[in-house]
């Protein structure tokens, strides 16, 4: 039964593992120490099968991480992406509720600071809604999100306010997702049936945020 001689650093992440004092592998340092692998243990059969199992959540670890280093990501988007890079589906889950007890994945949290972003950039409830849900939040959590908003006529009138009411600005808030009650509140019922109304037919990919 092969014994471990040695457990060296290699990087930050790496470690070099001697088994019987010769190399056998570099390993991820967190799988070693989930694993329980130290100097003087015999790697029996349950431990290889446990180092393997930590492995495999190492792995799923570091795909998720990548995502998670350039942007805030939805359980359901690394789902998505954990299943593309052949994670199995236990490591997945295991790898999922781990990153949520520590807090790096939270809808409810990724709805609610892109909710407020979207709307710091002028954009109605659907448009808010139709981004969350690209992003893999739930509609009742894209909804929740939309509700802990400045209304959206407040919103609409703020706009109104600084482009002036006009036909244009009609336009304008209609294709950035506000309701047309919004945008009649905002700027009168005429003017809005007459420019609303052009708007019915659009395809949502090409006037929300991608």
């Amino acid at each position: 039964m092969p014994r471990v001689t040695a457990l060296r650093p290699r990087g930050r992440d790496s470690v070099a593992v001697e088994l019987d004092g010769c190399p056998w592998r570099d390993l991820p340092g967190d799988a070693l120490v989930r694993a329980g692998v130290r100097e003087g243990l015999e790697l029996d059969r349950e431990r290889l099968r446990l180092l393997r199992r930590e492995l495999r959540r190492s792995e799923a670890l570091a795909v998720a991480g990548r995502t998670l280093r350039r942007r805030a990501a939805s359980r359901q988007e690394l789902q998505a992406r954990l299943a593309r890079a052949d994670v199995p589906p236990a490591t997945r889950a295991d790898a999922l509720a781990l990153l949520t007890a520590a807090g790096l994945v939270d809808d409810e949290r990724l709805a609610s600071a892109t909710a407020e972003a979207l709307a710091r950039r002028g954009y109605g409830d659907a448009a808010v809604i139709f981004r969350l849900e690209r992003l893999g939040v739930t509609e009742e959590l894209a909804r929740r999100a939309c509700d802990a908003l400045d209304a959206e006529t407040r919103r609409a009138a703020r706009v109104v306010e600084a482009r002036g009411r006009s036909q244009k600005t009609v336009a304008y808030l209609a294709r950035r997702g506000f309701s047309a009650d919004s945008i009649e509140d905002a700027v009168g019922t005429s003017l809005a049936d007459e420019t609303v109304e052009g708007y019915d037919n659009g395809s949502s990919s090409d006037i929300f945020p991608a």
